[in-house]
């Protein structure tokens, strides 16, 4: 399959400078916090901070999308992860074996002339790019590409937190109150326990009339089980296995509700609350005060951040023209800086300022400020994929979402939480999804609590524009169980799409037992299936928060990088675990949980 790439847009004469000037300090804007990053984790935390008063600077590499349909309504979501526009593609690795990666069906090669070929057979000369991983450089960060679904993590996903810190602070009760503070739902009834109605984040869900179609036997009940609240206040919804509607970060009429919104309203409010928000610019290192940098007996403490200004500057920005560079710019932090540039960027950045694993930052020349050896390590996704099915004839269903849990799961827990309708969604690649045809059906799996987190986010030059080595080393740890709970869910789930009666049955599937489950595809057949073709987007935990006694941990629980004074990083690289099934508003939970974190720590020191 060949895709086009987009022409690069001609760069004007400034930004064409083979090399950047050195920048200086002399006159540097100073703020009271500077946030790099403006996705679920740096805009609220940045709004957060200028609603109480502290100068804050907002700093983001892509530009403001919040008045375009293809980012502003939810269902053009897929047409928004596939918009270069705002798309950064990081080419990833899915384990250690360039031979095992290559069975990866939308692997994906630039030809040289202009597209892409996604497949297994490339032409002559192309050139391997790798497994696409797309993320969103705009104003809203991802929360402006994604699918908008807003779900919850289990308990034990926020107490790992208390047990390893010992911060009460994280119980799962507690965390709760930050999901009331952000959220406007407009589904339930007022006053619906464990849900707020005056915060920023509109929540809402499909309508599920075609739920009560009399040709169903009970029409009733479907109805009732498919409009069960996926966000429920219930002590033993990590156990139930249920039916639910798909709660999405959107509003009734489906317009996306993001940190998009909250940056902006905070930014127009009569209030004249003091962000300022910096687009097009490009965090190229942290800056720490030279007095307080390999001295002994004192801890480096962060003063700042350099960047680089002008559009389409990092090379993941496939409008990124070679030998691009944009101005230096340094700007000040009178108390701290927070870096939310996501599990691939904050490592990326951290190491960049000589933050990070002794002997990979000596490999680059990189000046040593604190050797923290898991700065880049336990990155860690929830693996996905799908069973795919063509019927007889058209599905007339909505989407259908379901948790539950395997007969072999590890614990009481459910793990598999999956959605199905007309829709196909096999991975990601440039001009994805593939569509099959009106009579296409596929449940969709996404694997909670997978036991492997052994990928890392690596350096591969001091250049803040290259983009890092990521290889998600999926099932390295863990890896037969998971497969086996992915293999008992997809037989579970096959059992119930062939129950479909006329006109939609017989269903012929395509994948993962192209044909149907017969003696050809066995349960080991279908585990190599996913082992090859598992795929992922919720990349979380390469700057996780630990305890003392770790040594691999980056973060206290306060979010603030250990050994460092003044630097923080707040958002889904901070998870120790993947945090539920999509971590978008648990980061926006998280976002909000810092804020009240740094404020309360600044007004003691007031």
């Amino acid at each position: 399959m060949r895709y086009r790439l987009l022409p690069a847009l001609v760069a004007s004469s400034a930004l064409r400078a083979s090399a950047a000037p050195s920048a200086s300090s002399d006159s540097a804007e100073t703020y009271d916090y500077i946030v790099v990053g403006s996705g679920p984790g740096g805009g609220p935390l940045a709004a957060e901070l200028a609603r109480a008063g502290y100068s804050t600077l907002l700093i983001e590499a892509g530009g403001d999308e919040g008045d375009n349909p293809t980012y502003a309504e939810i269902p053009w979501f897929n047409e928004a992860a596939n918009d270069e526009l705002t798309r950064w593609d990081f080419w990833v690795k899915h384990s250690d074996d360039p031979e095992q990666d290559l069975k990866f069906a939308h692997t994906t090669w630039d030809t040289g002339d202009g597209t892409f070929y996604v497949g297994l057979d490339p032409p002559e000369h192309a050139k391997l790019l790798g497994i696409q991983y797309p993320r969103a450089a705009v104003l809203g960060g991802c929360a402006m590409h994604n699918a908008g679904v807003c779900s919850m993590p289990a308990d034990d996903d926020w107490n790992i937190i208390v047990n390893k810190t010992g911060d009460t602070s994280w119980d799962a009760k507690n965390m709760r109150k930050y999901l009331m503070q952000i959220e406007r739902n407009e589904y339930l009834p007022p006053g619906a326990p464990g849900h707020g109605y005056d915060g920023w984040l509109a929540t809402s869900i499909q309508d599920s009339s075609w739920a009560r179609n009399d040709s169903l036997p009970d029409p009733d009940e479907a109805a009732d089980l498919v409009n069960r609240d996926l966000l429920e206040l219930d002590d033993k919804a990590d156990e139930t296995s249920s039916f639910y509607s798909m709660v999405t970060h959107a509003d009734a009429r489906g317009m996306r509700a993001s940190p998009n919104n909250y940056i902006r309203a905070t930014l127009a409010d009569p209030a004249g609350y003091p962000l300022t928000v910096k687009l097009h610019t490009l965090a190229t290192r942290v800056l720490f005060d030279p007095a307080t940098v390999g001295v002994d007996g004192v801890v480096p403490r962060a003063i700042g951040v350099e960047v680089m200004e002008g559009p389409s500057l990092y090379k993941a920005d496939p409008k990124h023209v070679k030998g691009t560079k944009g101005p230096l710019k340094q700007f000040h932090a009178k108390r701290e800086v927070i870096v939310s540039g996501g599990a691939f960027n904050s490592p990326q950045l951290l190491k960049l300022s000589g933050i990070g694993p002794r002997d990979e930052l000596a490999k680059f020349n990189i000046t040593l400020v604190k050797h923290l050896p898991g700065v880049g390590e336990n990155l860690g996704d929830n693996y996905e994929g799908s069973i795919l099915a063509m019927g007889s004839a058209p599905v007339e269903t909505g989407l259908i979402t379901l948790l539950f849990r395997t007969p072999n799961a590890p614990n009481k827990k459910r793990n598999i939480y999956t959605w199905c309708g007309a829709f196909s969604f096999e991975g990601f690649w440039p001009g994805f999804p593939t569509y099959h045809g009106p009579t296409q059906y596929s449940c969709a799996m996404v694997h909670l609590a997978p036991k492997s987190q052994a990928g890392s986010v690596r350096l591969v030059s001091a250049d803040p524009q290259d983009k890092p080595e990521i290889n998600f080393r999926f099932f390295e740890h863990g890896g037969k169980e998971d497969l086996a709970e992915l293999v008992s869910a997809a037989n579970i789930l096959r059992e119930a799409i062939n129950a479909a009666g006329e006109p939609v049955a017989p269903l012929v599937e395509k994948h993962p037992c192209p044909g149907g489950k017969d003696e050809k595809c066995t349960d080991e057949a279908q585990a190599e299936f996913f082992k090859l073709q598992a795929y992922s987007h919720h990349a979380t935990s390469t700057c996780a928060i630990g305890g003392d006694d770790d040594e691999m941990a980056v973060l206290d629980s306060k979010f603030r990088v250990r050994g460092v004074a003044g630097l923080r990083v707040v958002d889904a690289s901070a998870f120790p675990v993947v945090p539920g099934a999509f971590p978008s508003c648990p980061t926006m939970m998280l976002s909000v949980k810092a804020a009240e974190d740094i404020i309360a720590e600044a007004k003691k020191q007031e």
